[in-house]
């Protein structure tokens, strides 16, 4: 390039290609090829999560088995909705507990970004559940003394709790760069909401057929909650009942 030429932008390169006699069908973006390269593990979770679904809307969160997610489980993190535009942290990789400096359970999502991104990320957060849809953001962490730039994605994909509700999300954040001096506080660069009730794919009824039993396979821990055990009844007659925890909450 000669010195003192404007710097090409990227819709000026796709012009110059399309230009040369080059048919726009045939121009393929390396964008989306870049970043497979960079956060492989993003790739790979949003796969996993279709091959869920199926061809439903929305996944079960008791669905999630993390021996199938092994490359990616670090990365991998949960959500609860608790309140519209307000997600808290149920389950987190250890690379998300390493941007923070701390254990992120129980802490709202909006704690890991910055103030100002806060209210952009509430209203999208709000799509994954309510639409439901898919949310992935290009993100880059604060700097300043012993904290070099740091980028990264974070993917979130709706899941059902077991009651039937749009309340839970499966997520993945990768990041590039060294962690430095935490906690690494994010703001959102770039925001992709993709809508899945238009993405559905529609099942074809075919004749039901009814497969031999299986033997249940045991859950593995990790993401796997344990549900509570029934004992039956007390020798007195009287029905016995799991015992109550308080969880106290310093938020």
């Amino acid at each position: 390039m000669r010195r003192g030429a404007p710097p090409i932008k990227r819709q000026d390169r796709v012009n110059v290609m399309k230009n040369d006699g080059l048919n726009s069908q045939n121009v393929v973006s390396l964008m989306g090829m870049l970043d497979e390269m960079r956060f492989p593990a993003i790739t790979e979770m949003e796969r996993y999560w279709e091959s869920l679904r199926g061809t439903r809307v929305v996944p079960l969160r008791s669905e999630v088995d993390p021996r199938k997610i092994e490359n990616c489980l670090e990365y991998a993190f949960i959500l609860e909705r608790i309140a519209p535009g307000l997600a808290r942290f149920r389950l987190a990789g250890t690379h998300l507990n390493e941007l923070i400096g701390m254990e992120v359970r129980g802490m709202p999502l909006t704690s890991i970004f910055l103030p100002d991104s806060r209210s952009h990320l509430s209203e999208t957060l709000e799509e994954v559940f309510a639409g439901p849809s898919t949310l992935q953001l290009t993100i880059a962490a604060d700097r300043g003394v012993g904290r070099p730039p740091l980028d990264g994605k974070m993917l979130l994909l709706p899941l059902k709790s077991d009651f039937g509700d749009v309340s839970r999300a499966l997520g993945c954040i990768v990041t590039q760069g060294p962690i430095g001096r935490a906690p690494r506080r994010f703001k959102v660069t770039e925001t992709r909401v993709s809508s899945i009730i238009k993405t559905t794919v529609s099942a074809i009824p075919v004749a039901p057929t009814i497969p031999a039993a299986a033997p249940e396979a045991p859950r593995a821990e990790g993401f796997a909650e344990r549900p509570a055990e029934f004992k039956g009844r007390n020798p007195d007659g009287t029905a016995t009942r799991p015992p109550l925890y308080v969880v106290k909450s310093d938020e």
